[in-house]
């Protein structure tokens, strides 16, 4: 595996990719990111793995994450979100997400919505996705490694994969990935200093508002039941509260699955 930083490809004036390292090949750049971590010194906050291969992507659930060499933006981000109680980790989901949605909206427009929990999304197509591992030590949160996959230049995808797009399928033209990444990174920093700040209300009702099927009727698979439903909102840790034969329940991860239309 060949590692080099960039350091032409730094960010001026911003935190959040002032440190770049870029990998030529890797399995993921969160597993790199966490054995860094475990095996070296202190990391700068904000330092961002860059792959421009990754071979073992991961998105929720252990999902593969697919990527086409040298065409997506999959990076991971060191955050230290130690000012965040534990019970609000989901809090700082619905910053990134929100990030990940202003630049999308920047370029694409209203369609870019925020598929529960953390999957970008245009329309009813999915362009990019979402992994957030937390390192919990005590009552603090002391990292958390933020790996987000972002379909970009890439105009084929395999056959297996459906409901996926690009901004290149989109706009009928190809993005200079670092400066995308860029603009991702200002936009993390954004968010999360308004986190910081303590905007909770702020940032909750944002993501709700640009919450892919919300107040929209669907079908889903709960525990294992194919029913219709409608999103109503997401409770405080983070579950789907969804509204299903006139009474509202609220689900985790593992307990409901989107429908694709």
């Amino acid at each position: 595996m060949q590692t080099y930083t960039l350091q032409s490809n730094t960010f001026l004036g911003l935190f959040v990719g002032q440190n770049i390292i870029t990998l030529k090949f890797v399995d993921s750049t969160n597993s790199y990111l966490k054995d860094i971590l475990s095996k070296s010194g202190p990391i700068l906050e904000g330092t961002v793995i860059l792959a421009v291969e990754q071979s073992a992507g991961r998105g929720q659930l252990g999902r593969v994450w697919h990527s086409e060499s040298g065409k997506n933006l999959t990076f991971s981000i060191l955050l230290n979100p130690s000012f965040l109680p534990i019970e609000q980790q989901f809090d700082l989901n619905k910053a990134v997400s929100l990030a990940i949605n202003d630049v999308l909206s920047k370029h694409i427009g209203t369609s870019a919505k925020i598929k529960w929990p953390n999957d970008s999304y245009v329309g009813t197509r999915k362009i990019g996705g979402m992994l957030i591992e937390n390192n919990i030590h005590g009552n603090l949160i002391k990292h958390a490694i933020i790996g987000i996959g972002l379909n970009v230049n890439q105009v084929s995808f395999p056959s297996v994969l459906k409901n996926v797009t690009s901004f290149n399928q989109l706009l009928q033209r190809d993005h200079d990935l670092l400066h995308l990444l860029k603009e991702i990174c200002g936009a993390i920093e954004a968010r999360y200093l308004q986190l910081k700040a303590g905007k909770f209300k702020e940032i909750g009702a944002e993501y709700l508002s640009k919450l892919y099927l919300l107040n929209e009727w669907s079908m889903y698979r709960i525990n294992g039941k194919l029913q219709s439903g409608k999103i109503c909102g997401v409770n405080a840790v983070g579950y789907l509260e969804v509204e299903t034969e006139n009474q509202i329940k609220e689900y985790g991860l593992k307990e409901i699955e989107f429908i694709s239309n």
